[in-house]
């Protein structure tokens, strides 16, 4: 597999002096993979500048958090607000991305467009705002930085749907849709609405964090000049290894939309890094968030990390405590052997095949592929006590603290510009 560098080993434990700093470039929010990096930095004594990408007002304008909602914040905190995509942002005739778009019909959606002029415009107006936005940015943080320290900038930025209503409910059948309500990913991806979309998840998910190297240079310059050394972080997903069959093996999910906007950022760290920047993408296994839950079905080889512990510490008390833990919310702890032969099945099958093919990465959906990964994910479902609280929310928590030791200690100075962490790794990092 081309240009495939999967992280096998536990990294060792960096030396991190006092006073430094993780920059968080990007909001913080629950239930996400960058929690698990903000708690291994904490663990290190690193000093954590938090940020925010700001909030709408009534009248859509992009506004600073005010005093109530930035006090709960931990500090330091800087206050600039580092929202990025256009789908907000007014063309030549005073008019939004989501302006063209807010009276289209659910039956009329293939029909919809946005002229190019404005998608081009709003784009070019929004970067130009993004980047005077991460400007300031970085001067704040240069006021916080002293000589000698190492400054670890996480980039978390993802994401771009636009905010208007026909999205959502047609996405639902793009994602969800079975039967007479599936739409093919490749219509919806070639669509007027699509391009939208792709052009907007370029702009949040990859040209961030170009802009985020960019307009650091400066600072990057001077932190080594005062004997201070500087490296960069992204959140990638582009597949990952899980057990499948007794063996680990790459798989990915479809269809996953931004993963073209994640190849884009894939590239910039790369041409970054061949400047001589200490940059890397990691790309991350799976885990249930609040955002990735609507991709239904991505969460199908989560459940595996139990069978990588088994795998790669059979005898750890710890791959006890995680299997007892996760039979405690299943219906009958027999349940476990029934989801594992689930997502056996699932990934096996001819009908799923084609999307864990590494070089036609990311693939569009198929009708009985995306039945079949929504009736895996049900049938897995129902085997649980409850339908909210799954074994994956014990095992995604395992997987966000294991990428977050990973992006601190290995992302300090990576040895590739992308790397993958797969569940191997995952396990690697776990602690007894």
């Amino acid at each position: 597999m081309t240009d495939y560098n999967p992280i096998r080993e536990k990294p060792s434990v960096s030396n991190f002096k006092k006073g430094d700093m993780l920059v968080l470039f990007g909001e913080l929010f629950n239930r996400g993979y960058a929690n698990g990096l903000v708690e291994e930095a904490t663990k290190q004594g690193l000093t954590i500048v938090r940020a925010t990408v700001g909030r709408r007002d009534e009248n859509q304008n992009l506004r600073k958090l005010t005093p109530e909602e930035a006090e709960v914040i931990p500090k330091p905190f800087i206050n600039i607000p580092l929202e990025a995509g256009f789908d907000l942002e007014k063309d030549q005739h005073g008019l939004t991305p989501n302006d063209y778009l807010k009276d289209v019909k659910l039956s009329l959606w293939e029909d919809a467009k946005v002229p190019l002029e404005t998608l081009t415009y709003c784009r070019d107006q929004a970067r130009a705002r993004f980047k005077k936005q991460t400007a300031e940015f970085a001067a704040e943080v240069e006021k916080l930085i002293q000589p000698g320290q190492h400054v670890h900038f996480a980039h978390l930025m993802a994401g771009g749907v636009p905010r208007c209503k026909i999205v959502m409910p047609v996405m639902n059948r793009v994602f969800k849709g079975t039967g007479d309500r599936y739409v093919p990913s490749q219509v919806f991806w070639e669509s007027g609405i699509g391009r939208f979309l792709e052009m907007n998840f370029h702009e949040v998910t990859a040209a961030t964090f170009n802009t985020l190297i960019e307009e650091t240079t400066a600072l990057r310059e001077k932190i080594k000049s005062q004997g201070g050394t500087t490296s960069y972080v992204a959140y990638g997903y582009h597949g990952t290894e899980v057990i499948i069959d007794g063996k680990f093996k790459w798989q990915s999910y479809a269809p996953y939309i931004q993963g073209w906007a994640k190849l884009d950022l894939e590239n910039y760290a790369k041409a970054w890094f061949k400047k001589g920047v200490s940059c890397c993408v990691y790309n991350c296994p799976e885990i249930l968030t609040n955002s990735s839950s609507v991709f239904q079905g991505i969460e199908i080889g989560v459940y595996n990390l139990i069978r990588a512990l088994e795998v790669n510490k059979p005898n750890s008390p710890l791959t006890r405590k995680i299997t007892e833990d996760c039979q405690k919310v299943l219906k009958s702890p027999d349940n476990l052997k029934q989801i594992f032969e689930a997502v056996d099945s699932y990934f096996m099958s001819s009908k799923t095949n084609f999307t864990s093919q590494f070089e036609n990465w990311p693939p569009h959906s198929q009708k009985e592929q995306l039945e079949l990964t929504l009736k895996t994910s049900d049938d897995i479902i129902q085997l649980h006590r409850d339908e909210k609280v799954l074994m994956t929310g014990t095992l995604s928590e395992l997987i966000f603290k294991a990428c977050g030791f990973i992006m601190l200690h290995e992302g300090k100075a990576p040895k590739k510009p992308v790397a993958w962490i797969g569940h191997d790794a995952v396990v690697t990092c776990l602690e007894e």
